[in-house]
């Protein structure tokens, strides 16, 4: 009888520890995506402040027709998230932000938008 309660109590701690495994790993991978949406929704109002920007006229402080002169906002170089860096060309903007939190190794959460005058398009890299 003793040695069936012994195992008994093995396997419930054996559950037990799973059960926990499996938590805490729903947990990193929910607050991985958390951060990664909230790094895309920053980069989409980038964008959007981008498309304003070359919709503008020249006269108004735009671009008139060009996203040349186009810079990330200060407040918005480095923020809670992660930081942001732009490519700016004529016809097109790349906006890529790196987060601060480290996926695995030292591959951060990192998204890249490529912002067209009437369009963005999201990459998720990590």
């Amino acid at each position: 009888m003793g040695q069936q309660q012994l195992l008994l109590i093995l396997l419930g701690v054996i559950i037990i520890g799973i059960a926990i495994a499996v938590g805490i790993t729903m947990f990193s991978s929910n607050a991985i995506e958390q951060k990664r949406n909230e790094m895309i929704n920053e980069c989409a109002l980038l964008a959007s402040q981008a498309q304003l920007y070359y919709r503008r006229l020249k006269e108004q402080g735009g671009g008139g027709k060009s996203f040349t002169g186009w810079r990330i906002p200060t407040q918005y170089v480095k923020t809670e998230v992660g930081s942001f860096k732009a490519n700016v060309s004529q016809n097109q903007v790349i906006i890529t932000a790196t987060g601060n939190e480290v996926i695995t190794n030292s591959d951060s959460i990192k998204v890249q938008v490529t912002v067209l005058p009437n369009t963005m398009k999201t990459t998720i890299i990590h």
